[in-house]
């Protein structure tokens, strides 16, 4: 940007670049600065604020977004790098006057709790399943040489990018196991596995 002036507040053209996104099934085209994030793509010119900015490093998960079907922090994403791609936010996991069955579970579960982690929670779980359906081993997957099994443990492994300061892991892992009609383990076999 240059000071002072009108041109005080334009993209400096030499650091910029038109970048068209797919953003929940809708074609976007925005002029941004090289260095913008896809997260602040997403909530400062697309008005998209489901991803949440949490660290800002990577760490927590609240801003995962899908990327091509695939889980991503979309903090540490470069929009540039996005041009001509597909990216699904929370917004986009269901119709706007409808619920997915994934975001259905999480509020039967009561995964939500104070909610900021909930747009990222949500995201990941998404693309966790669409990884298990592929075949996509975790590194607690026993057998590489067979489906992996959604355990607790599984479940736990595969969504630990996202943290929830609530604590409400056991819940979101109910509902990610309920979204996968994985059945509830018998009682003895929980208070095993948390042993």
């Amino acid at each position: 940007m240059q000071g002072g002036g009108e041109n005080a507040t334009t993209i400096d053209e030499r650091h910029s670049s038109r970048v068209t996104v797919e953003v929940n099934g809708a074609s976007r085209e925005v002029t941004l600065d090289n260095r913008t994030t896809l997260l602040d793509t997403l909530r400062e010119h697309l008005d998209l604020t489901g991803a949440k900015k949490g660290c800002d490093h990577g760490q927590c998960g609240s801003c995962t977004v899908l990327l091509d079907g695939r889980r991503v922090k979309s903090c540490l994403v470069f929009a540039v790098t996005v041009d001509g791609r597909s990216v699904v936010t929370v917004e986009g996991l269901a119709g706007p006057d409808e619920l997915s069955p994934l975001q259905a579970a999480f509020i039967a579960h009561d995964a939500f709790q104070c909610g900021y982690c909930t747009p990222g929670q949500l995201c990941s779980a998404r693309g966790m399943l669409d990884e298990v359906s592929r075949g996509w081993p975790s590194a607690v997957t026993g057998d590489l040489n067979t489906p992996a099994e959604l355990t607790d443990a599984e479940i736990r492994e595969r969504m630990a990018g996202n943290l929830c300061r609530c604590a409400a892991y056991p819940h979101i892992v109910a509902a990610v196991r309920e979204t996968a009609g994985v059945r509830e383990p018998a009682a003895g076999a929980m208070r095993a596995a948390t042993q």
